[in-house]
């Protein structure tokens, strides 16, 4: 995984809420066994018109959120079925946070995993942040893994909640297997004391 440390960006608004993990990657495309080809199918059902031809009113499709790498989306994002497909296609396609107010658990998890940040606003916050985005499209915010806030140019800024493994594991770049391999000196020192005195 790459690490991520501070990421500023423009927005992808799509404020839908309960957007469930088949809307993000439809089941046709989970054929694969690795996250090769994944993109094509993020949020297919709403990306493509019935002629196959990309909707040019669906935000990924928008020229000026090319290359974001935020998504501002609804409340209970992530719901549905437990496809580790759904942060794998989002990854894929250059997106590197959610803002949202709530998340679906396994999602919720499954995006940390994979170098995700799932990131949960106030109300109230993610409002003003979803209003700032409609005005000025162009706009950008830094997040800061490190102090765990999100902000903007004018002063703006909210806190949001990560617990310090998934925090860690982000800033280096590891995953659960790395983490604890950091540790290897440690476990084989322990090893062979208790190895020893048995």
């Amino acid at each position: 995984m790459k690490p991520l440390q501070t990421l500023t960006s423009r927005i992808i608004p799509l404020v839908v809420d309960n957007i469930d993990t088949d809307q993000i990657i439809p089941a046709r495309y989970l054929k694969v066994t690795d996250k090769e080809g994944l993109t094509e199918g993020l949020f297919a059902g709403w990306r493509y018109r019935e002629d196959g031809k990309p909707d040019p009113n669906f935000p990924f499709n928008q020229p000026t959120h090319r290359s974001a790498q935020i998504l501002l989306a609804g409340g209970n994002f992530g719901c549905g079925s437990s496809r580790e497909h759904a942060p794998w296609a989002l990854i894929g396609w250059g997106i590197r946070a959610v803002i949202s107010t709530s998340f679906a658990d396994i999602f919720y998890n499954n995006a940390l995993k994979n170098g995700l940040l799932p990131v949960s606003l106030p109300a109230n916050e993610h409002k003003f942040l979803q209003q700032t985005v409609r005005k000025q499209p162009e706009i950008k915010v830094q997040i800061d893994l490190a102090r765990q806030t999100i902000r903007m140019g004018d002063g703006w800024q909210a806190d949001f909640p990560i617990d310090a493994f998934n925090k860690t594991c982000l800033l280096e770049g590891i995953d659960q297997l790395g983490y604890i391999q950091k540790f290897s000196q440690q476990i084989a020192a322990y090893e062979q004391a208790n190895g020893a005195a048995a």
